[in-house]
């Protein structure tokens, strides 16, 4: 009997918790239904009612999301250096539209501004070098109109630094219409004809250029950047066969009275012709360039620069072959012209100079 009291009171009390239990947060789920009530009637309704001090009714209206208005066309530039002079800031689309980017491949034409060397024989030191008509003193390369042509392929490391590898072409050079050589004593100098001696450059180079807005800024308002370039290489020169004409008379023996009776005795000579057979050597080749890029639309950018190129020495292959008139004397004081002509042949007496010129042009670029 006392056991199944303990068990009536134990499950009375049980249920007797319970219904104290949820009389203790009447609070809590009346707020938790009112909040719930609220956010329904927002999702349905949009409007809020909620009691406010001095029981004033408050309505707030939801707020209706709008999508953030695209702003086009150019924006003013930023930054304190907005009105500074110099370096001036623009917006990225701007930097974007003269970035290098990819592989390209480039052409361009140019015109030599300034040719500077000059051809002077080496062999200027030898026993009776002056015999032979040559360029002892310098003289300065005769050029016609001079267009190098270029070619080139290369990429952009980043959007500051780009790499390629070209070739240039230079042609419309040639050696002096006029050279002064030694007279036949070796005692001044005299005025000489050249014909032939075509010169022909053809250089690869392997080329660096650095854009210099970083430090600069844009040019021109944005649509033009600055860049310098450096380039090392080799240069295929050449120089066609040419011949020097000297048509002096000059007299070995001063008095032909010594000669009298000694028929067949040289005592002049003239028009000397020195053949000589021109060269092709590989040079040692280098390029400085500065310029300004801008951009032509359709993935086209346009260099304009100034190059100083460096393409070493032109060199002759040394071989000279000469003919001269002889006159000999007739044994009875006067002379006779011989009835043939002398023949020598030198070797390994060369004529050469130095090459290079200042070239402004324009190059196109195809961007991929």
């Amino acid at each position: 009997m006392k056991k199944i009291g303990f068990s009536a009171a134990f499950v009375a009390f049980s249920v007797g918790m319970v219904g104290v239990a949820g009389a203790a947060y009447p609070v809590y789920q009346q707020q938790y239904q009112q909040q719930y009530s609220r956010d329904m009637n927002y999702q349905r309704t949009g409007v809020v009612q909620l009691p406010a001090t001095n029981s004033t009714i408050l309505t707030v209206n939801s707020a209706v999301a709008v999508p953030p208005t695209r702003v086009t066309g150019a924006l003013p530039k930023v930054g304190a250096a907005a009105t500074a002079a110099g370096r001036q800031y623009y917006q990225p689309a701007d930097y974007d539209r003269l970035a290098d980017s990819g592989l390209y491949v480039g052409i361009s034409a140019a015109y030599a501004a300034s040719i500077s060397g000059s051809m002077h024989a080496d062999y200027a030191g030898e026993k009776d070098a002056y015999v032979v008509p040559g360029a002892f003193a310098d003289a300065n390369f005769e050029t016609d109109t001079v267009i190098p042509l270029q070619v080139s392929v290369g990429a952009s490391l980043n959007n500051d630094v780009r790499v390629d590898f070209s070739y240039i072409r230079y042609s419309g050079l040639s050696y002096p219409d006029n050279v002064f050589t030694a007279d036949y004593t070796g005692a001044a100098d005299v005025k000489t004809s050249v014909e032939g001696g075509a010169i022909t450059a053809n250089t690869t180079m392997l080329n660096l250029y650095y854009n210099l807005d970083s430090y600069t800024g844009y040019l021109a308002g944005g649509s033009l950047r600055p860049y310098i370039g450096v380039g090392v290489g080799m240069s295929l020169n050449t120089i066609a066969d040419y011949v020097v004409y000297d048509d002096t008379y000059y007299k070995i023996i001063e008095d032909l009275n010594t000669t009298i009776g000694n028929a067949g005795k040289l005592t002049g000579v003239s028009d000397v012709y020195a053949y000589h057979n021109g060269g092709t050597n590989e040079q040692l080749a280098f390029m400085v360039e500065g310029g300004i890029t801008t951009d032509l639309g359709g993935g086209i950018k346009m260099d304009f620069f100034a190059r100083y190129a460096n393409l070493g020495k032109v060199k002759t292959s040394g071989s000279i072959v000469l003919s001269q008139t002889e006159w000999l004397s007739d044994g009875y004081g006067g002379e006779v012209m011989a009835d043939y002509d002398s023949v020598f042949h030198y070797t390994n007496w060369y004529e050469s100079g130095r090459l290079s010129m200042i070239d402004v042009g324009a190059r196109l670029r195809l961007q991929f």
